[in-house]
């Protein structure tokens, strides 16, 4: 007796293909030479599939580069504040100056003049690192390692402001990767005053 093809099963195989060429071929020619019809061949599906799931070719690059950047980006909690965030942003730091990296400026590039796109951005990989983010600083103020009179979400754009300006203008990877020195005088200004 023939069986019928899953088709569940076949749409989640079009759509990890899609995903592992779209940053496979974003890695290799360059996210400006990346397209559709590029991703649609090299997935081995139609371009209609594709736009099926993305509006454009950013919003795939998106979804792979989320899936990419996973581990990297999650916060330790050893009970020390400072050693978890120079741990989470080190890596971070690798992440941006690896393969991810000119994905990611790409999209960023593409979310400055397509609304769409920035909305994707911030609500597919920055707020939901964000409010990991504060959950751990949180845990550092209850603590009384952080001081509890500035909001966290402030405390992350402290942090995470010279990880991006050093990454999105184009820094040398040396100095991007070193971005975890700066979560000591940071810290230090966010201190609990001494009695």
């Amino acid at each position: 007796m023939a069986t019928t093809p899953n088709p569940e099963l076949r749409s989640q195989r079009a759509h990890r293909a899609i995903l592992d060429a779209t940053f496979d071929l974003a890695v290799r020619k360059g996210y400006a030479k990346l397209t559709v019809e590029a991703i649609a061949a090299a997935a081995g599906v139609g371009k209609q599939t594709i736009y099926r799931w993305w509006p454009s070719k950013a919003a795939v690059a998106l979804d792979a580069l989320n899936e990419k950047m996973g581990p990297d980006t999650e916060f330790p909690d050893t009970g020390d504040i400072t050693a978890d965030l120079k741990t989470q942003i080190s890596g971070l730091a690798r992440l941006l100056t690896g393969d991810v990296g000119p994905i990611y400026r790409g999209v960023i590039a593409e979310a400055q003049t397509d609304p769409r796109i920035a909305a994707a951005v911030r609500e597919i990989i920055i707020e939901p690192r964000i409010g990991r983010c504060q959950d751990r600083l949180s845990l550092g103020v209850a603590a009384g390692q952080i001081r509890a009179d500035l909001p966290t979400r402030t405390m992350v754009e402290m942090l995470y402001g010279p990880v991006y300006y050093r990454f999105l203008l184009g820094a040398p990877e040396a100095e991007v990767r070193r971005s975890a020195d700066l979560v000591d005088p940071i810290l230090a200004g966010l201190r609990p005053a001494s009695s």
